[in-house]
């Protein structure tokens, strides 16, 4: 049996609380295409632990956004995206990330991605403590849709939820809406030339890889009376400084630091995606 054929899966302990039917149909369709042999960590560390003991088996998770980014984040420090690639299958409330990477939708479509897809080199965007961001990082962090803190994705009664909220957030009130974040003072670096200086308050800034070895940056200065156009440029590196400062790499919110490099690393992780 060759190593393709040969999967180490890991269980998120979140998938496994909050949608057990789907990772035990996942299960059933790895386990019908190849050799399995299954983790089931309760913690972060034993998470990492289970992907360095894989040996030769391909690692493949089952689980949200934040465990593929867990996951990535891990392979990466260790240098691994070198000789395999990483396999997921979305089971959680946060699938967004793993969807806007062309994982597909569903345990049984997702599980047969991995039996049968190919790997495919991605960008990644790195910062200055070898932290990774797959998809977006916003300054200042964007809250995920929620209710209460709870992302609304994922299973019927949340979206039940989400329905009602937004009913009631349909009907007239006459408490006045929480007012957004208050424009941020930050310098703002591509590639070592000032996008934005202290001087020009912002509403907020946005980093994409753009899969081609450079990040998208936009950056969006704060107005009174006509809307500023945003500023928009491509570069490797971004650097951002000025007070202190979150920042939310997706699905996590980071800091609060004083100044944080990112640079775009080109084809540095490998995904198994759908042929």
């Amino acid at each position: 049996m060759s190593a393709r054929d040969q999967l180490l899966v890991v269980i998120d302990p979140v998938a496994r609380r909050t949608d057990g039917e789907s990772v035990r149909i996942a299960k059933d369709v790895l386990g019908a295409g190849a050799s399995v042999r299954v983790c089931l960590p309760e913690s972060p560390e034993d998470f990492a632990k289970a992907l360095a003991r894989r040996g030769a088996r391909r690692p493949v998770v089952i689980g949200d956004d934040r465990a593929l980014a867990r996951a990535v984040g891990f392979l990466h420090r260790e240098r691994e995206f070198a000789r395999c690639a990483l396999s997921v299958v979305p089971v959680g409330a946060s699938q967004t990330l793993a969807r806007a990477l062309g994982v597909p939708a569903g345990a049984v479509a997702a599980a047969r991605a991995v039996l049968e897809g190919a790997e495919r080199r991605l960008d990644l965007l790195v910062d200055d403590r070898d932290g990774v961001v797959l998809g977006e990082l916003r300054i200042p962090p964007v809250a995920a849709s929620v209710a209460g803190g709870v992302p609304m994705d994922g299973h019927p009664w949340l979206r039940t939820c989400q329905s009602f909220v937004r009913t009631l957030a349909a009907r007239p009130s006459r408490v006045a809406s929480a007012p957004g974040p208050a424009p941020a003072r930050l310098r703002v670096e591509a590639d070592g030339v000032v996008v934005v200086d202290l001087d020009q308050p912002v509403e907020g800034v946005a980093v994409n890889p753009a899969a081609d070895g450079f990040a998208e940056v936009e950056v969006r200065p704060s107005s009174v009376g006509a809307e500023a156009s945003p500023l928009r440029v491509r570069a490797r590196t971004v650097t951002v400084s000025g007070a202190d400062f979150r920042y939310r790499a997706d699905a996590v919110v980071g800091g609060p630091v004083r100044t944080r490099t990112w640079a775009v690393r080109a084809s540095a992780w490998g995904l198994t995606l759908p042929r």
